[in-house]
């Protein structure tokens, strides 16, 4: 049996971050467990408000080798890491802009402040439990940064970014009613989820989409559980030999390869 867990990370400690464990068993990959928060992943699923928190790394692994029974082979996360203190735009966020920048993919600017000592203190903990940054190979157990963006616009054959971001429903359908955008956001979601359950068995089960009467916390839950899926997502490709990383040494993001038409 081997496991990804994948990590949509805030960038800061005051909002959750999505958590998805992916295992093979077999000779298919499938959703374990799915979390909107670090502090509930692993327990019972809850229509209440997420807290955020800065992450317990040692918990972390140690709940999803308890549903294993081994140690996770590879951590994928979203949010910028590094072997060096980030101050500025790296080598990595260059690389994965000029090859998806046109394609409304580009990546954030991340600086001493964001994500910070948050981001650098998550490379150390996984580092310290055992998972080296790992830039340019998969070479045992470790951490790979991963960015959902562009790994949905190669999963998806997309000529653009996909529009699925609870927060920025108004810029992407201007002329639709708040209502009218919530369903095109929750149809959205859907073809998402299916795109990811034909990758990973049980995702459709682990992700029930929310209603249009959803409140703004619940999309936003379903939102980090959708990525920290995607992170998995990424992370098997990765172990497959089927990701590229964009970067050098020093730091990395990895991307599915693109799929032959």
């Amino acid at each position: 049996m081997r496991s990804v867990l994948g990590i949509d990370a805030a960038w800061t400690e005051k909002e959750p971050s999505g958590v998805a464990l992916g295992v093979l068993d077999g000779a298919r990959w499938k959703i374990a467990a799915v979390a909107p928060s670090y502090l509930s992943f692993g327990m019972s699923p809850t229509t209440a408000r997420v807290r955020g928190s800065l992450p317990d790394i040692p918990n972390l692994l140690r709940v999803a080798e308890t549903m294993t029974g081994r140690a996770v082979d590879l951590v994928a996360v979203d949010m910028p890491l590094s072997r060096d203190p980030i101050v500025e735009r790296r080598v990595s966020d260059q690389a994965v802009s000029l090859a998806y920048g046109g394609r409304w993919a580009g990546t954030h600017t991340p600086n001493a402040e964001r994500p910070g000592k948050i981001g650098e203190a998550l490379g150390l903990r996984f580092e310290a439990a055992g998972y080296p940054l790992m830039t340019t190979e998969i070479n045992g157990r470790g951490v790979i940064e991963v960015y959902p963006h562009p790994a949905l616009v190669e999963l998806a054959r997309a000529d653009f970014r996909l529009p699925y971001k609870a927060g920025k429903v108004r810029s992407y359908w201007k002329d639709l009613t708040v209502a009218a955008r919530k369903e095109r956001l929750i149809d959205t979601w859907r073809s998402i989820v299916a795109l990811l359950h034909a990758e990973i068995d049980g995702v459709s089960d682990a992700l029930p989409l929310p209603l249009p009467t959803a409140s703004g916390h619940q999309l936003k839950a379903f939102e980090d559980m959708l990525d920290a899926v995607v992170c998995v997502c990424v992370g098997i490709a990765a172990l497959e030999g089927r990701a590229v990383p964009f970067g050098d040494e020093t730091s990395a993001i990895w991307i599915p390869s693109p799929i032959p038409a």
